[in-house]
């Protein structure tokens, strides 16, 4: 029996199994971004650009699970390689709206792509009707965390 310092039965251990399933799609995922030039933190900006333009830093960094420090550094590096713009002034309060451009549009088409590949075969062991379950329960947990 696998346990920690707490007798806690890590092979029963459902947080545990979700963290390293976690890790797991990570790993899986920065193996098929490196050749891109892109790592799950990239993607996570562009992707989440794609699907809710105009977000601030502030914004992102919340949906990507970064500082603002690290998003303001990572969204520099992406206006200098072209994939964003952002205006020079905000044109209401503080916050600076980022878009993608049409190179930052096509680099997020391959990288989801490739993350798309791995999700397949994260799922290739299981019937379309266990998909389903772990899906919803999934979803279940995090809303059951989150009330």
């Amino acid at each position: 029996m696998s346990q920690d310092g707490n007798g806690v039965d890590l092979e029963k251990s459902l947080g545990y199994l979700l963290k390293e399933a976690s890790s797991a799609l990570r790993a899986a995922m920065e193996d098929v971004l490196r050749p891109l030039g892109m790592n799950v933190t990239r993607y996570s900006c562009l992707e989440l650009l794609a699907q809710r333009p105009g977000l601030s830093n502030s914004d992102l960094a919340r949906g990507v699970f970064v500082t603002r420090q690290s998003m303001n550094v990572l969204l520099q590096t992406l206006e200098r390689e072209g994939l964003v713009t952002r205006p020079a002034e905000a044109p209401v309060g503080k916050a600076l709206p980022t878009r993608l451009t049409p190179l930052g549009e096509r680099s997020l088409e391959q990288a989801s792509a490739a993350v798309r590949s791995v999700e397949i075969r994260m799922l290739s062991g299981m019937t379309e009707d266990e998909q389903s379950v772990a899906f919803r329960l999934l979803r279940s947990m995090v809303l059951s965390l989150r009330s």
